[in-house]
């Protein structure tokens, strides 16, 4: 396929807000392009490659306004004027080069930046200047609009990873589940390599698709309950663990070589050197994967540490000197792959099972095994968890022990029952920001007053307000918070979002705040759960608990989850 009809398509997912009709277009362009449809999952998210091995380009704005200003003649100072009034320097490309460029295919156009992006060692600013030069003088244009946009890290087609599957199940050859597409992407968190599977080999292929150890499996995660009376009656015998506070870790070994991958799907391995080291020594496989949890400990004290000061050793530099400072302690919950087997699809219990005989555990160790409880008994669930909480952990993680590892899924397999399940909020909730108002009185001169953030719906890949936050932070939070979202602000509201209530300011769903609040309500001013002219749902005086930026907005609490537990208190009432 040629760059220039890609960016047509493109054109198009920009002129619609209609989630079934970017799907449509997004079928059509893989019926159009198999042999691109490798690239063009990663293309449609601005990437070069799957999140945890996309590479960054490495050339700022300043350097792409440069050259711009190269490949068209044009004088530094004027691209500079032209993105100070068009705010965008893809519309600035598209203005100064001429509507029909040379021939270029998608393919030439990203294995051209995947070299921009290579290019290291001495002059490499000066190399990857005139390589970009040099691919602009050839675009058409519309092209350079995106290619620029993918640049600069801000293509922003609001294409979530829900979308696309729907896409590639109406493009394949006959009907293919959704659900087959769901579960191979969460094996591999690549879909790209589901892309061209599907279009290359057929649905039939999508079953070869296993966990591998360097490619990360997607997380699973947990419902919950409000109490362990409920959990009982909802799942009988369960395995009950601890809930520890920190960053989710994949740890994945292949001889010597260790990966670590955040629930972002980052790698994260030269972070923590520690780890990385404790999976070698600790772990006898030679390739394995692991999920865990990463958490500060004070070994003098023998305290974990609260989540604030565990996400301070997440750093590119100072690494050694954070490693001394806060040391870590690795907790593994579960085990995904093991010497050439899939356990994903084993029970629960035999996957603890093998967990423990993995795992050589010492006192002075970082790789330890989450403790477990096997029980049936309500009354020794809370025991265990007044136990658990008493140790300034969060609570539980409660699972079945009959339940394959359900990866990428919120299911009723886990459930999590929290620190104050017996308030009248069983839970705190994770938010993604949608958007912000720039604040009144003293807020004002921190530009950022409250935030406007939204629940999940993974069914129709849709974000819906369900409260407006404005406390629970810093002075220094909110200015830290808020040179975050000017960098994924976009000028509407974005796609993927439903709102009544325009904010000052909107930005593209990227960053999670965990809420706690009050109790669940209904509201005509927010989207969650609304059904025809039925008011929606909204969180009532709520606060910011922490910031997570660990953790993506598809794994956000679901929509379905708050109208669920709004039920569930209406009926204890």
């Amino acid at each position: 396929m040629q760059l220039s009809e890609l960016a047509h398509v493109f054109q198009a997912i920009e002129a619609t807000r209609r989630r079934s009709e970017i799907a449509a277009l997004l079928a059509e362009l893989f019926r159009r392009a198999p042999e691109d449809a490798d690239l063009l999952p990663y293309l449609l998210q601005g990437r070069l490659g799957p999140p945890y091995a996309a590479p960054d380009l490495g050339i700022d704005e300043r350097r792409i306004a440069q050259a711009l200003a190269e490949a068209t003649g044009t004088p530094a100072e004027e691209v500079w004027r032209r993105y100070g009034e068009l705010g965008d320097l893809g519309l600035v490309a598209e203005r100064l080069l001429p509507a029909a460029g040379q021939p270029v295919s998608v393919r030439e156009t990203f294995e051209q930046l995947r070299a921009i992006a290579a290019t290291s060692g001495r002059g490499a600013y000066e190399r990857k200047l005139a390589l970009f030069r040099d691919l602009l003088r050839r675009l058409g244009a519309l092209a350079a609009r995106y290619v620029v946009r993918i640049a600069q890290g801000r293509l922003r087609l609001q294409v979530g990873d829900a979308t696309i599957l729907e896409a590639l199940a109406a493009a394949g050859a006959g009907a293919v589940p959704r659900a087959q597409l769901e579960r191979a992407y969460a094996l591999c968190a690549d879909l790209g390599l589901v892309a061209r599977t599907l279009l290359t080999a057929g649905p039939a292929a999508l079953a070869d698709i296993h966990p591998q150890p360097g490619r990360p499996v997607l997380c699973a995660l947990a419902e919950r309950l409000p109490s362990p009376q409920a959990v009982i009656a909802k799942l009988g015998r369960v395995l009950a663990e601890p809930k520890y506070d920190g960053l989710r870790l994949q740890a994945h070994r292949a001889g010597d070589q260790v990966w670590l991958f955040s629930r972002r799907l980052e790698d994260l391995t030269h972070a923590f050197p520690d780890i990385a080291r404790a999976v070698r020594q600790q772990v006898a496989a030679e390739r394995v994967i692991l999920d865990g949890e990463a958490v500060g400990y004070d070994p003098h004290h023998q305290r974990f540490l609260p989540f604030q000061e565990t996400v301070r050793r997440r750093r590119k530099h100072g690494v050694e000197a954070m490693e001394l400072r806060f040391p870590l302690r690795y907790y593994a919950f579960d085990l995904l792959y093991v010497d050439g087997t899939d356990c994903t699809p084993l029970p629960q219990q035999e996957r603890s099972r093998r967990l423990r005989a993995l795992v050589r555990e010492r006192p002075d160790g970082v790789v330890h095994v989450a403790p477990q409880l096997d029980t049936a008994d309500a009354v020794a669930l809370g025991r265990f968890f007044d136990e658990t909480v008493a140790r300034g952990l969060e609570g539980l993680v409660v699972k079945r022990p009959d339940a394959p590892y359900h990866a990428g899924a919120r299911q009723f397999n886990w459930v999590k029952l929290k620190r104050g399940y017996q308030r009248a909020l069983a839970d705190t909730f994770d938010l993604v920001i949608v958007g912000y108002d720039r604040g009144r009185g003293k807020r004002a001169r921190l530009g950022i007053g409250s935030l406007l953030c939204a629940v999940y719906d993974p069914e129709q890949d849709r974000f819906r307000t369900v409260s407006r936050v404005g406390s629970g932070l810093s002075d220094e939070e909110w200015g830290e918070l808020r040179e975050r979202l000017d960098a994924v602000r976009v000028d509407a509201r974005p796609a993927r979002v439903e709102s009544l209530i325009a904010p000052d300011v909107w930005v593209e769903p990227t960053y999670v705040v965990e809420v706690i609040a009050a109790e669940i309500t209904r509201s005509p001013l927010h989207t969650c759960g609304k059904v025809n002219d039925q008011p929606g749902y909204a969180l009532r005086f709520p606060r910011v608990a922490g910031l997570r930026f660990d953790r993506r907005p598809e794994d956000a609490t679901t929509e379905a989850e708050v109208v669920r537990l709004y039920a569930l208190r209406a009926g204890a009432a």
